[in-house]
């Protein structure tokens, strides 16, 4: 069933039968029974000379997401008060298996629109959001995704080697945040810290996309100091459950 599930991601959201059988090689009693499963609960609909495709439980599970998940009833706060005064596009990602997920955005007047809506993933050799993360995984998990995507690493120059990739790795995670430049959109600066749960895991990031238009790098530092102050005040919160304390002063 969840191979089922699965498959609506982003590249197919309508599936028929015979297509379904062909991916999953599955036998078609089988596949009709998962199936069947997943249409009692509301995960799936059946549409005539459509096919399949994601049900309304998924809308009803995703709005308990955005009013129990911890992580996005502390970190909306701090990104609404980033973005009126920094002008720019806050990102709230969480990560999962191999996926840095956005599952929270806000912004004003920002002068571009980020691809990275909630719900999409994001490349994980890429971005300020993905690289913050990776800084604090723990080696075994770090080595695995650079064995399947060593390749891209390097196109992004982090690095010929693993040891390079670590160095690279051990500097953000020393500075406490980490900036980026046009890696995901073009002519915009990404810069993101990790958030931390009570037993010191990354379980995501806290970001902020301006644009690169005459943004001084005095500028520049003056945003990665705050986002990484508030992604300290939102790891806090994650591990005392209170709610964190917001500055407003620029």
């Amino acid at each position: 069933m969840m191979e089922i599930l699965d498959l609506f991601d982003g590249g197919g959201m309508r599936w028929t039968p015979r297509d379904m059988m062909r991916r999953l090689s599955c036998p078609r009693s089988t596949l009709y029974r998962h199936l069947r499963v997943l249409l009692d609960a509301g995960l799936v609909s059946s549409l005539p000379d459509v096919g399949y495709t994601l049900g309304p439980r998924i809308a009803e599970l995703d709005y308990e997401m955005r009013t129990s998940d911890p992580l996005i009833a502390n970190g909306r706060p701090l990104l609404q008060a980033l973005v009126r005064n920094i002008h720019g596009i806050g990102l709230l990602c969480r990560f999962y298996q191999d996926r840095v997920l956005c599952v929270h955005q806000e912004h004003d007047d920002a002068e571009f629109h980020s691809g990275y809506e909630r719900g999409r993933a994001m490349p994980l050799a890429r971005g300020a959001a993905s690289r913050a993360i990776m800084a604090h995984m723990k080696l075994a998990h770090l080595r695995q995704i650079y064995g399947r995507q060593s390749r891209e690493f390097t196109q992004v120059g982090l690095g010929k080697t693993f040891a390079d990739l670590q160095e690279h790795l051990r500097q953000i995670r020393k500075q406490g945040y980490c900036i980026t430049h046009g890696e995901v959109t073009p002519g915009v600066v990404g810069i993101a810290a990790a958030v931390l749960d009570r037993r010191g895991e990354v379980i995501g990031s806290l970001n902020v996309t301006v644009t690169a238009k005459s943004l001084s790098e005095r500028r520049v530092q003056r945003i990665a100091d705050r986002v990484a102050s508030a992604a300290q005040a939102l790891t806090e919160a994650m591990r005392t459950d209170a709610r964190p304390i917001i500055r407003t002063d620029g």
